[in-house]
């Protein structure tokens, strides 16, 4: 019997195994095609966002009557594999998420086969609804919070005979982490649902930790933008109401149970 355990228990780490081989595949085909196109995607993804002719910029222009100027912030690098190593970086990161999707379904596929029939009901499409909150979140981070962060650290300045000279670990540190974090953020109705479904949190928690849940939401938009107040509102506000979603999809949770 403890035989066909440790058959049982070698043969789920054999499938993990597997799984993450075409994880893994799957991120290094694609960080093999950003590769490629390095130049065109740093000059029109990455650099482009500081520029006054970003379409996010366009857009509050037209809209808001909020229009920024171009920033005259130059970009080096100041060790021997700086570019190289955020080319590498630029790759993977690209690959992990232009491959979420993929990611999400096999880590789902692992993890199904343990499930029971009512389980494997409740969490219909949930691998869409991640893929879905992840990628939307990725597009406010690289439409919304990043534009606004380069515009701010670009143009500030404590004194004009200070020049901006950015190296290009910093700048890019700062755009991939302020994207990939602001679609983690977007995964809180996941996290909601999951945690309602196995009973820790409930709709009426949700609500009485409203205001605290609140006042955590500025504090993290404010660490993850610059500190002013019109960027601060402009990536709280998606999140307050992802917040607010939480506590319909926690109640829905309730109510089919």
């Amino acid at each position: 019997m403890s035989e066909q355990k440790q058959m049982s228990f070698l043969q789920h780490l054999d499938e993990l195994r597997w799984r993450l081989v075409r994880i893994a595949i799957a991120v290094i085909c694609v960080g093999v095609v950003i590769w490629i196109f390095q130049e065109w995607i740093m000059n029109h993804l990455f650099l482009s966002l500081k520029d006054k002719d970003f379409i996010s910029f366009k857009l509050m222009c037209k809209y808001l009557n909020v229009c920024v100027e171009d920033t005259s912030v130059k970009m080096q690098s100041m060790t021997m594999s700086g570019q190289f190593n955020y080319a590498m970086t630029m790759c993977i990161m690209g690959g992990i998420i232009v491959s979420s999707p993929y990611i999400f379904y096999q880590i789902w596929a692992f993890v199904k086969p343990g499930l029971k029939q009512n389980e494997l009901k409740a969490a219909k499409g949930l691998v869409f609804f991640v893929s879905l909150c992840f990628i939307t979140g990725i597009l406010f981070g690289y439409f919304v919070v990043a534009p606004l962060t380069v515009q701010f650290f670009s143009s500030f300045q404590i004194s004009s005979s200070i020049e901006n000279n950015f190296t290009i670990s910093s700048y890019m540190g700062t755009v991939i982490s302020t994207v990939f974090y602001t679609g983690l953020l977007f995964l809180l109705p996941i996290a909601s649902f999951i945690l309602a479904k196995i009973g820790l949190i409930d709709a009426a928690f949700l609500k009485k930790y409203r205001r605290h849940a609140i006042v955590v939401i500025l504090i993290l938009a404010a660490v993850i933008t610059p500190p002013d107040i019109l960027s601060q509102i402009i990536v709280s506000i998606p999140i307050i109401g992802l917040y607010e979603i939480g506590i319909l999809v926690a109640k829905r949770v309730e109510k089919k149970r």
